[in-house]
């Protein structure tokens, strides 16, 4: 494919590297010539110098031609800008990289959209849902990334005391709002179908609302899990993208941040977490929070080495589960030797996500729902003319390998039923089988 990375940074140069390793065209534009020239240098690819938000530089990047274009520059603005700029020149797919959490709140306004991008990339949420994956249960998925933030994926087991036992899902006075999307038995994961029942011992995927997941999950779950006490240490994007996640009702989250000035934006923000003004370089600080009772202690302090030891001290405190955030690969095999449960890389994130983008015709986004798992999560767009526009979603011609978990037009989420016809220009996301992939993607497409 040939791809587009606008910005040589620590990101664009870690993306360019992974894409030049799997054999696709890439050019690489920034504005600096040192990083230019240290480019040449280290990749197989073309590089220009000049401003991603030029329209000259575009040009001579030849983004007219590019199925994607991936603006990564240290700045939210001329992300946005180049993005939308590669877009309406021509190339098939256009993502922008932003930090700041305004231009992911749609409440505010949709700045996706409004630019005409396929995707808003944010590092810092990506990461911080990694890390919440792993404190909710290692196996769940979170759809954030898919539906805007809108909706999520939530996996849990089925209690011997559920009232839902071997009564078909159709039956069951489930929300429209919510959707079964599979069910793991015996170590085989499937797609959830309208006659099939739940046993106690099942795992199972609930689509949805938060708030409208966790009314549903009494259902299958009429003992909740007791409150977790969770402990983040730093309060910048990924703690605070975290935090966000995680305060709901199972959890008690207390975020440390040393900045006051953050804790004062920190406490402004979170509704529910706790923000604490110390130092988590400081022992005595942790002490005083009472870190070694927490369940979960989670480090994303911004440094590496104030992170893991954080989390050393954390361990030593008596803490249960120790997670962090390391960003340098050379340090991959040392913290599993001082005690650190789980890490979370960004930079092994974003590659997830850059490698789930490479796709042609109408699929935006593949991504498994389990490792090596026989089910994906499709991002599909759908087509001028294609068969999903010509009848309403239960008369659709679609493999029973398939299921659709949210359709997304303009700005408004939804969970579609069974009466819902789709437009083109919506979002579809569909869990499928591997084996029912190509047939499902061709109801949405415009050669149907």
């Amino acid at each position: 494919m040939r791809i587009v990375v606008l910005g040589a940074g620590t990101v664009g140069m870690s993306i360019a590297h992974l894409l030049c390793d799997e054999g696709h065209s890439v050019t690489l534009v920034d504005a600096d010539p040192d990083a230019c020239r240290e480019a040449n240098e280290a990749l197989d690819a073309r590089v220009i110098p000049g401003s991603a938000s030029h329209a000259t530089t575009l040009f001579q990047a030849d983004v007219l031609v590019a199925d994607l274009c991936l603006a990564v520059t240290g700045l939210d603005e001329v992300n946005l800008v180049a993005a939308g700029m590669a877009k309406g020149m021509g190339a098939r797919r256009a993502v922008a990289r932003v930090r700041a959490p305004v231009f992911l709140d749609l409440s505010t306004f949709d700045y996706r959209r409004h630019f005409g991008l396929d995707r808003l990339l944010s590092l810092e949420r990506l990461s911080a849902m990694e890390l919440a994956r792993e404190i909710r249960h290692p196996g769940a998925i979170a759809v954030e990334n898919f539906a805007q933030g809108e909706l999520e994926m939530q996996e849990l087991p089925v209690s011997k005391k559920s009232a839902a036992l071997e009564i078909p899902l159709k039956d069951l006075k489930i929300p429209s709002e919510v959707r079964i999307g599979s069910i793991h038995r015996k170590g085989r994961l499937r797609i959830a179908g309208a006659s099939d029942r739940v046993l106690a011992g099942d795992r199972i995927t609930l689509i949805g609302s938060r708030d409208e997941i966790d009314n549903v999950r009494k259902m299958f779950q009429p003992q909740l899990p007791p409150k977790r006490n969770v402990v983040i240490a730093g309060g910048g994007e990924i703690g605070y993208h975290l935090a966000r996640v995680l305060e709901a009702a199972r959890f008690k989250v207390t975020l440390i941040e040393h900045d006051r000035q953050r804790c004062e934006f920190l406490a402004g923000v979170l509704k529910r977490a706790t923000v604490v003004h110390a130092d988590v370089k400081r022992r005595a600080c942790l002490e005083e929070e009472r870190v070694g009772n927490a369940d979960v202690f989670v480090a994303c302090t911004g440094d590496d080495e104030d992170s893991i030891m954080a989390c050393v001290e954390a361990r030593e405190l008596g803490a249960e589960s120790i997670l962090c955030i390391v960003d340098r690969p050379d340090y991959a095999n040392v913290v599993a030797k001082l005690g650190i449960d789980h890490t979370v890389s960004p930079r092994e994130v974003v590659a997830r996500q850059i490698l789930a983008f490479l796709n042609t015709g109408p699929v935006i986004s593949r991504i498994p729902l389990a490792t090596g798992g026989p089910i994906q999560i499709l991002e599909i767009e759908v087509g001028e003319g294609a068969a999903a526009t010509q009848h309403a979603l239960s008369a659709l011609d679609l493999p029973q390998q398939c299921l659709i978990g949210a359709v997304i037009r303009e700005s408004y989420v939804r969970v579609p039923g069974a009466d819902h016809r789709f437009a083109p220009g919506d979002t579809v996301v569909a869990l499928v089988e591997n084996g029912a992939a190509d047939q499902a993607v061709r109801i949405f497409s415009n050669h149907a």
